[in-house]
């Protein structure tokens, strides 16, 4: 066994939902199980669970406007995002069931506004997109998990949003803006430098970094070290074409990577370690076979 503890996120519910078949298409994304065939939202759950994972996200990423339009958000908002995580305390529950170790529910809160668009951030309207989500899935979660973050505003906001309405520990994940090269800055998709965040570290339990490619999330982790030596830090990074894609974020399927295997995967998760993460995953395209290789390593 290692002798620092690392805790293993789940990977990507989208592509592991397309790929045992449910319905999956853009705008919708993930939402679109949840509505039509919630059994296999809870299947690739277990999938994750199965694979090593100690920590799950609710699948409430798309369940905002900019995937599921105004009407079906007014409507149906809260029970979806309450079905959501009540789907993944009863895969908790299940695989607890058949171990001993802690599984952790962590209440996904999206981008209220849509990936990578820092420039459609409405702060104005932030509470009203964001406060069903919470409050829907309080019940039933462990900690919060702000995921996809693009700027320093947007985090805030929603850190301040979600601490006003519930007590529950706060890890916060920004995206990273992909660079050409290593000696270029490294920025939130906001074009800000990751040294703006410092402030926002004495507000959270855990600091993270998704929806990136793997190649950036080291440098990543090695920054945020050192800018606060004892905060816990992870890092779950996605497998998408990004340096390839033509499209916005959300406007269509995005190619994925064919040399992100679970092998090489696990390569970019030891430098994370090695930079001093203590929570590593997966994101959009990293399926139950990567989160499985990196569980195997963790436990040697």
């Amino acid at each position: 066994m290692r002798e620092k503890h690392i805790t293993i996120l789940d990977g990507g519910m989208g592509r592991e939902l397309k790929r045992i078949g449910a319905p999956f298409r853009q705008p919708e994304w993930s939402a679109l199980a949840l509505m039509q065939t919630p059994e296999l939202v809870r299947e690739v759950h277990a999938h994750f669970l199965e694979a090593g994972a100690s920590v799950i996200t609710t699948n409430a990423y798309a369940l905002v406007p900019f995937h599921i339009g105004e009407k079906t958000f007014n409507e149906q908002a809260f029970k979806l995002a309450e079905t959501a995580a009540r789907l993944a305390r009863e895969a908790v529950t299940a695989q607890q069931a058949k171990q001993s170790s802690t599984l952790t529910v962590a209440g996904c809160i999206p981008p209220a506004f849509g990936s990578y668009r820092p420039d459609l951030f409405d702060a104005s309207r932030l509470s009203e997109i964001l406060s069903p989500l919470i409050e829907a899935q309080a019940p039933y979660i462990d900690i919060w998990l702000i995921e996809t973050a693009s700027s320093v505003e947007e985090a805030e906001a929603v850190v301040s949003l979600i601490k006003t309405l519930s007590s529950r520990p706060v890890w916060l994940s920004f995206s990273l803006q992909n660079r050409a090269s290593s000696d270029e800055p490294l920025t939130l998709r906001s074009g800000e430098p990751l040294s703006d965040i410092a402030y926002l570290l004495s507000h959270v339990d855990s600091v993270l970094f998704n929806c990136s490619q793997p190649e950036e999330m080291e440098s990543a982790i090695t920054i945020t070290r050192q800018m606060n030596a004892t905060i816990t830090i992870g890092a779950y990074a996605n497998s998408f074409s990004e340096r390839k894609r033509s499209h916005e974020a959300n406007a269509l399927l995005s190619e994925l990577r064919d040399d992100v295997t679970p092998e090489r995967y696990l390569d970019y998760v030891q430098t994370w370690i090695a930079a001093g993460a203590d929570i590593v995953g997966g994101c959009c395209g990293i399926g139950p076979e990567h989160i499985k290789t990196i569980s195997a390593f963790v436990e040697k």
